[in-house]
């Protein structure tokens, strides 16, 4: 069982979202919030697997992504939001989210997207995908920070890596690269170890600012 936290200030919103996942016999919903302290205390005192969380609710929902890091690290924070500019795309996911959703989702998409968050995958919106790329592309290079802290992976992890800058999930990534599901889980690992991400959502941002996916 996925357990899901929605929070919003916007109750047709929630009511909306909590309507397209209780059609999943995987997920239920065990709380709701308006706020990012009615968030965080909300993953807090429930098990919550998933918390899907607005940028503009009162509080700040990034605030609320940082609070809930340190008080529910088991809690997978995706943002579910209208704003995919690349400042908040990337202060959200810095801050600790593992994933970033527009709200123009789709049903099958949404409850896609919370299944792969539970799985621990990540979970950045198409669109958002490109925003950054995009972005980095108008720089003209990758960070020199980021590929700095690149430099020491293998051929096969930046392999991974790229891949896995793409949004791509565990089984996507060993059916492109010819490599079992073990395999890959085993480049990730080292990666986030390599490159000191705390998660696949920061390595995959990290695939981005380097250059990577150029």
């Amino acid at each position: 069982m996925i357990r899901v936290l929605i929070a919003d200030n916007e109750a047709l919103l929630r009511a909306g979202v909590r309507l397209i996942l209780e059609n999943d016999d995987e997920v239920r919903i065990v709380a709701e919030a308006e706020n990012a302290h009615e968030a965080v205390e909300a993953c807090r005192t429930h098990p919550v697997d998933v918390a899907l969380l607005d940028i503009r609710m009162p509080g700040d929902g990034i605030t609320a992504v940082a609070g809930i890091a340190r008080h529910s690290p088991r809690t997978r924070a995706v943002m579910l939001t209208a704003l995919g500019e690349e400042a908040t795309v990337t202060s959200a996911l810095r801050a600790g989210a593992h994933g970033y959703l527009l709200k123009d989702t789709g049903p099958r998409g949404l409850i896609d997207a919370v299944r792969r968050a539970a799985a621990g995958e990540p979970v950045l919106a198409p669109q958002v995908t490109r925003q950054l790329v995009d972005f980095r592309n108008r720089l003209g290079h990758g960070s020199d920070v980021a590929s700095r802290r690149i430099a020491d992976l293998t051929p096969a992890e930046r392999n991974v890596l790229r891949l896995l800058g793409t949004g791509l999930s565990n089984a996507e990534i060993a059916a492109q690269l010819h490599l079992s599901s073990g395999t890959v889980k085993a480049h990730i690992s080292s990666i986030l170890t390599r490159t000191d991400c705390t998660n696949r959502v920061q390595a995959a941002v990290l695939a981005q600012e380097a250059g990577l996916l150029d």
